[in-house]
């Protein structure tokens, strides 16, 4: 399963949702007749619930939306801080040098000489752009802007990300 958001509080009172998604084009997860939902982001694909995707858009910097079966105030106050998923096969195909998140968790990380600088532990959201959390052998971690002028290349099916960093910055 793909996390690709969170549900962080009901939107009015007839059962909408205020989702906060985690990267990627909102356009995308109005194309999906299902969400899924789980309290826990590395739950096996099997206990995560699918519901039926009746409405979504955009409301500034999160989505609103409203899910078949919940039809209250209430409903949506319980769905509060569960994660959003979907199975990779329901998501979209991604366009050139666009990627999933949980495509680029794990991935080797190395500047531009060749040096390790460790792997792909997390990324964040900043609004301006992403930022690929890094972290080396050591547990030290390094937060790099997920910019073109920092990311030289993303090899997925290598595993690897080459990056303009140097390792003792």
């Amino acid at each position: 399963m793909i996390v690709l958001g969170r549900i962080s509080a009901p939107f009015g009172v007839h059962g909408w949702i205020r989702v906060r998604p985690f990267g990627g084009d909102a356009g995308d997860w109005e194309r999906m007749p299902c969400w899924w939902l789980s309290a826990d982001a590395d739950a096996p694909a099997e206990c995560w619930q699918s519901h039926r995707l009746l409405d979504c858009k955009p409301q500034g910097t999160v989505l609103v939306a409203s899910l078949a079966g919940v039809a209250d105030r209430t409903a949506a106050e319980a769905l509060g801080g569960l994660y959003v998923g979907a199975p990779r096969s329901a998501l979209p195909d991604t366009a050139e040098n666009e990627y999933y998140w949980a495509d680029l968790i794990g991935l080797a990380v190395v500047n531009q000489a060749g040096e390790s600088l460790g792997h792909v532990a997390s990324l964040i959201a900043t609004g301006a752009h992403d930022v690929l959390c890094v972290r080396d052998d050591e547990g030290r971690e390094r937060l790099l802007p997920c910019v073109a002028a920092v990311v030289a290349e993303v090899d997925v099916a290598g595993r690897l990300v080459r990056v303009a960093w140097e390792r003792d910055w």
